[in-house]
């Protein structure tokens, strides 16, 4: 079982959006990105105990990350049964809340087993990510009803990190070969970062993306890749060294 988290919540503000995009710079690799996100739900959503992120990819389901004191089995015990809150939210693209397992029906064999994990309350919002047939994020509360006020703060970090997933993602297709996407993913380069960062924030594909970071270049007198650095400088530093 796991317990509740300490009460450290913090208001969703326009800070998320540059605090994602820091952990898309610093991460050494996608599986280093989705945890960072899942343990940064935590500290955001208010009731959240532990959260994971579900996708699916050619024809299966599966984890990509959970966040720290997440029992392994909660996802799992969901797709070996084909019925849950997250796969519900995954295949159909709609939200699933589930206020006191303890009271709820729709899926017997699963909650059986949460509730002996602990797990009172489950929250399963739907991510809009190109590369996965279906995808959510899942939140989980030990109280019953924990994660009721936090429902809208869930909402806008699961259109957050929608974008981040599906910049992680762009890059692993650019760049993976058949061996190791991981090994891929370390050796990106500054551009492809400066690259992620513009289509994260301006919500555009990666050629766009490209193209501003070239006509800016130009206009600036400035080589692409010294451009994409100092970028991806601003975007890594400290928050008061930005201000500055």
């Amino acid at each position: 079982m796991f317990g509740e988290r300490r009460d450290t919540r913090t208001v969703m503000s326009s800070e998320t959006s540059d605090t994602l995009d820091q952990a898309m710079v610093r991460s050494s690799g996608l599986d280093t990105l989705l945890r960072d996100l899942t343990d940064r739900a935590v500290q955001e959503v208010p009731g959240a105990a532990a959260c994971s992120i579900t996708v699916s990819r050619a024809g299966r389901l599966l984890t990509l990350a959970g966040s720290d004191g997440l029992p392994s089995g909660l996802d799992q015990r969901q797709y070996e049964n084909d019925s849950g809150p997250c796969v519900d939210a995954a295949e159909t693209g709609e939200e699933q809340y589930a206020p006191n397992l303890a009271e709820e029906s729709r899926w017997p064999s699963y909650t059986s087993y949460a509730l002996s994990t602990g797990v009172r309350c489950v929250l399963a919002v739907p991510l809009a990510v190109e590369d996965a047939a279906g995808a959510a994020i899942n939140f989980y509360g030990v109280r019953a009803d924990a994660l009721g006020t936090g429902r809208d703060t869930a909402r806008t970090f699961a259109a957050r990190a929608g974008d981040a997933i599906d910049v992680a993602l762009h890059i692993e297709r650019r760049r993976q070969s058949a061996a190791d996407v991981r090994t891929a993913l370390l050796s990106r380069s500054v551009i492809d970062q400066a690259i992620g960062i513009l289509m994260a924030r301006e919500r555009i594909d990666a050629n766009l993306a490209l193209e501003r970071l070239r006509r800016a270049s130009q206009n600036r007198n400035v080589k692409l890749r010294d451009l994409c650095g100092q970028l991806v400088a601003r975007i890594s530093a400290p928050d008061s060294d930005r201000r500055k």
